[in-house]
């Protein structure tokens, strides 16, 4: 990414090593943005100890963004660490290490279930996005990058409805929120990435990878990349957009070769 003066980042979803929140996280302070990460345990100061040896002004807190008073607690360390909020990139969801994950096909998801996955992978993201606009309007500029996935956007997998309809919800709520804050300056974007080799990837997933016309998984620092161009000052006439992000997997109409 090329070098830019600097801003100020947070990223979600940020608590493993391997995951794309904190890959997103080094590469956008190696470009000289100052981060603010989160995760819902303390192992995220874990990461800010790295992303700090790296020579990163880094920053972290533990928070639920379920709920607004975790959302307030991440903005208000931006603001009172670094000055403000220039870039979001909306990548908690999924699972959470603090909190159990219950997916299910539609004829056998709770409805607590159902409400707990779009309230992980869809409401923490209108909330953090709710919370940086006005900051972002009144500075001018804006970058929110949302994370979702080609599961539920353009393709789906049996047995998780909730998931599939949260990051679905992810571009809808991209593509509006981009409309309503392009004249302050603000881009609202989102990648959507395929079967990507995590610590949380099981062997299927990884064997699903290997099925893509690639031919292998895609990597954190692969998803990070689209995620940092998004997130940079020459993206500035780009909003509203979904970057796939999946080694061709969802264009391939020849499967089962």
């Amino acid at each position: 990414m090329t070098t830019q003066r600097q801003r100020v980042a947070i990223i979600t979803g940020t608590g493993s090593a391997q995951g794309i929140g904190f890959a997103a996280a080094r590469l956008l302070g190696a470009g000289g943005s100052r981060v603010v990460v989160t995760s819902t345990t303390d192992r995220i100061f874990e990461r800010v100890t790295e992303l700090r040896a790296a020579g990163i002004r880094a920053e972290g807190v533990v928070a639920d963004l379920t709920d607004q008073t975790g959302v307030d607690a991440v903005v208000t360390c931006a603001s009172d660490s670094f000055g403000g909020v220039d870039i979001l990139v909306n990548n908690a969801g999924m699972t959470s290490v603090s909190d159990s994950y219950a997916s299910g096909a539609v004829d056998g998801l709770s409805l607590d279930n159902w409400h707990a996955s779009l309230d992980r992978n869809l409401t923490t993201s209108f909330l953090m996005i709710r919370a940086v606009a006005g900051l972002m309007q009144a500075a001018g500029y804006g970058r929110i990058v949302n994370v979702s996935s080609v599961s539920g956007p353009v393709a789906a997998y049996a047995g998780d409805v909730a998931y599939h309809a949260a990051k679905a919800g992810i571009v809808g709520l991209t593509r509006a929120t981009a409309i309503d804050t392009a004249a302050a300056g603000i881009t609202v974007n989102a990648v959507a990435p395929g079967w990507i080799d995590t610590s949380s990837a099981s062997d299927r997933e990884r064997a699903m990878g290997a099925a893509t016309p690639v031919g292998r998984s895609g990597t954190a620092d692969e998803v990070a990349s689209a995620i940092a161009f998004l997130a940079g000052e020459g993206a500035s006439y780009i909003t509203g957009q979904v970057i796939t992000v999946d080694g061709g997997n969802s264009i391939s109409e020849e499967r089962g070769r």
